[in-house]
């Protein structure tokens, strides 16, 4: 069986309550060793800890740019605080999920980068890499970095220009990529990913968002009452798959590269996986 990291993966979300320990289960027997699991805001730091120690997985800290209207100074000194008193927590791997936003009608774009600025800075002083939303934003976040370097990190749900891909790719980050490139309409997505360098590439799900092709139900179908589309970290495999077929390689090819890249992204896995990939049965099969 192929190992997959799924390096962006919302566990601890309100969708999960029916079956998260079923759906986190059925991840692990499809293949994924691993899920990076992001917090969005102060209300949620804790319970995306709690469930890393959990299962085995690892979290990140941070503001996410959606919930920025709701924070201000004293939500930084509280992820100040909060990343001190969890530095020496091994299954705490990056500081995220931080950004810009600027699809979402309404958000106040010198707000969230304000608070984007004073999270990098978090990110330097801790020496820890950041897990980026970059939505209609990558200029924007690159000139961020550039003024606040950082060490590295993912882009998640990358979906921007090639010249933009690149740029991230000089400042040390990987590129994430996931369901929306299952879609055969996503023309300029599935060039990137058959092209870019494979050394660039990490997967994700963002589940419970991002469905991949198989699970999206239009909005005419969720008005009729079909059932909602759900991602979850299982779908990675299959996800995997397709990826694959558009870079002409093995899936277990994949897997070992995607893996190896997430590595470098996030160095602290290194302390929670097993070396080279060996070893990773023991993960993926749950204590009796």
């Amino acid at each position: 069986m192929n190992v997959w990291i799924d390096t962006h993966c919302h566990l601890d979300a309100a969708e999960f309550a029916p079956d998260r320990e079923a759906m986190r289960a059925a991840a692990r027997a499809a293949g994924v060793a691993h899920c990076v699991i992001p917090a969005v805001a102060r209300f949620n730091w804790d319970a995306v800890q709690a469930l890393a120690h959990a299962w085995g997985d690892s979290y990140a800290l941070g503001i996410h740019p959606l919930c920025t209207p709701e924070a201000g100074e004293a939500d930084i000194e509280a992820l100040q605080a909060a990343l001190a008193q969890r530095v020496g927590d091994a299954r705490l791997v990056a500081v995220g999920e931080i950004g810009l936003d600027y699809f979402v009608a309404g958000l106040d774009g010198p707000h969230q980068e304000r608070l984007l600025r004073a999270q990098l800075r978090l990110a330097r002083r801790f020496d820890l890499p950041v897990l980026l939303h970059v939505r209609k934003s990558c200029d924007r976040v690159l000139k961020a970095l550039r003024e606040r370097p950082v060490a590295g990190g993912i882009a998640h749900a990358f979906n921007g220009s090639l010249q933009q891909a690149q740029a991230f790719i000089a400042m040390g980050f990987k590129l994430g990529f996931g369901g929306a490139l299952t879609f055969e309409r996503a023309l300029h997505l599935r060039r990137l990913a058959a092209e870019l360098p494979l050394d660039a590439l990490v997967l994700e799900t963002d589940a419970p968002d991002i469905p991949p092709q198989w699970l999206y139900r239009d909005r005419a179908e969720r008005a009729q009452g079909g059932p909602q589309s759900r991602n979850s970290p299982a779908e990675l495999p299959r996800i995997a798959q397709a990826l694959a077929r558009l870079r002409g390689m093995r899936a277990q090819e994949l897997a070992l590269a995607t893996t190896r890249n997430a590595r470098a992204a996030l160095p602290r896995l290194d302390v929670l996986l097993p070396p080279n990939g060996a070893g990773f049965q023991a993960i993926l099969t749950p204590d009796p």
